[in-house]
């Protein structure tokens, strides 16, 4: 069965979403979209197979843990070094779930306190 609505965006509230886009950025290689006096700006995947991220400005900031959250699997590397790169590029560790096997995740935030996990890479998992 084909899927009759697919989702196009995953978006996320920000108070600077033209900073939280880069972070992102940096975090999944998507391009970006819209200018810096713009309210919202687009990530998009470099083929249309994943959805997209728009960062749309609000007032309010984060007050819960989020609801949702993104999983990001590394096409290429391993799962360390893309955490090595989020937590460069500004991310916040708040969970290693990681064991001694080599499975597990690691539970980040962005700098908005938006939280992610980064999983095995797809080499990892024997999906290459």
């Amino acid at each position: 069965m084909t899927a009759r609505s697919p989702i196009h965006n995953v978006t996320f509230d920000a108070a600077d979403p033209h900073a939280l886009a880069r972070f992102w950025q940096g975090v999944t290689g998507f391009s970006l979209e819209g200018s810096e006096q713009d309210g919202e700006v687009q990530l998009s995947p470099p083929v249309d197979t994943h959805p997209g991220l728009l960062f749309i400005r609000v007032p309010e900031g984060k007050t819960a843990k989020n609801r949702v959250h993104i999983d990001v699997m590394p096409l290429e590397g391993t799962r360390d070094e893309a955490v090595g790169r989020a937590l460069a590029t500004g991310a916040r560790m708040l969970a290693d779930f990681r064991e001694a096997d080599g499975t597990g995740w690691v539970v980040l935030a962005d700098p908005e306190g938006n939280e992610f996990c980064i999983e095995r890479s797809v080499g990892e998992r024997g999906l290459a």
